[in-house]
């Protein structure tokens, strides 16, 4: 008998307040949509950076016949056959080394015609412009200083390039959209906070006689207050589905049709990480409504 009457005493209150409550579904839908989203956007750069850094070298770049006024280490021309082979050698004793591979003038300048194909800088450069290196895999990417420190005055070598610094741009920017989503994510946040608490006032003061009644034949606090949560809670947890709509459907559509036919060379993280954050997602869509409407009625509901 409790139950039905809770239950029916919640209908009434989606009832009453129907467009406020489509209003905060709509809210929390795209509050906590941005919040997967940020989520999921964490989860794709720690992938992006895990698969790039993975496959960035430090290169080594020796001195060539056009370099003698490059600097001091290359005043005296382009690098001996014995400079180089000194410098593998030393770089194969390092433990932090992986691997080593050398790459001459004309590789460099089919890997540049390559990259920027028939436009018009391809013609720019010729193979004797570009210098010979060394590609070092390094077995732990963040030690790139020590290759530096240790490479970088060595006469012959012009210069020491990681190229982590090609892509990380590209993190940053990604971050940075990252962070923007979570800003506008907890603005939205506060607006449904805002509208549940408004609900939550409106439904009191509406329903004051009813309540006042119920306090009078010795109905408990919790009892009065438990339609009201539960009526927060339903709006919010409506919301949440959305939300996991929103993400499943950005998902498939977005990632899954468009980027990753586009950008095939991002690996792109899986459904196996959008599972993992729905329940989240629904977790805070019940929770945060009806812990908005608790501490509201403590306020609102005075009877």
């Amino acid at each position: 008998m409790r139950a039905q009457f809770v239950l029916s005493e919640i209908g009434v209150g989606l009832r009453r307040n129907l467009t406020m409550t489509f209003a905060v579904i709509v809210s929390v839908a795209l509050s906590l949509g941005l919040f997967g989203a940020s989520l999921l956007m964490r989860d794709q750069v720690s992938t992006m950076k895990g698969y790039w850094y993975d496959k960035v070298n430090v290169s080594i770049f020796f001195c060539n016949k056009n370099d003698a006024d490059s600097g001091a280490n290359c005043a005296k021309g382009a690098a001996t056959q014995q400079q180089k082979n000194d410098i593998k050698a030393e770089l194969n004793r390092l433990p932090l080394v992986q691997n080593v591979q050398y790459e001459s003038s004309d590789q460099a300048y089919q890997h540049y015609k390559e990259q920027f194909g028939d436009t018009p800088v391809a013609g720019l450069v010729t193979p004797d412009q570009l210098p010979e290196s060394f590609r070092v895999k390094l077995k732990d990417p963040t030690k790139f200083a020590v290759i530096k420190s240790a490479f970088s005055e060595r006469p012959g070598v012009q210069e020491v390039q990681d190229q982590r610094d090609t892509v990380e741009p590209l993190f940053n920017l990604l971050n940075g959209m990252n962070i923007a989503a979570l800003v506008v994510m907890g603005l939205m946040l506060v607006v449904a906070l805002m509208l549940i608490v408004n609900t939550v006032r409106v439904s009191a003061f509406s329903r004051r006689r009813e309540t006042g009644i119920m306090r009078l034949v010795g109905a408990s606090s919790f009892y009065i207050q438990m339609p009201f949560i539960l009526e927060a809670a339903i709006a919010g947890l409506l919301g949440a589905a959305f939300a996991c709509v929103l993400i499943v459907g950005g998902k498939y559509v977005l990632v899954n049709n468009w980027l990753a036919k586009k950008i095939q060379v991002i690996n792109f993280i899986g459904w196996d990480s959008v599972a993992a954050v729905l329940p989240l997602v629904l977790l805070i869509g019940l929770l945060m409504p009806a812990l908005a409407a608790f501490f509201a009625l403590r306020k609102y509901l005075k009877v």
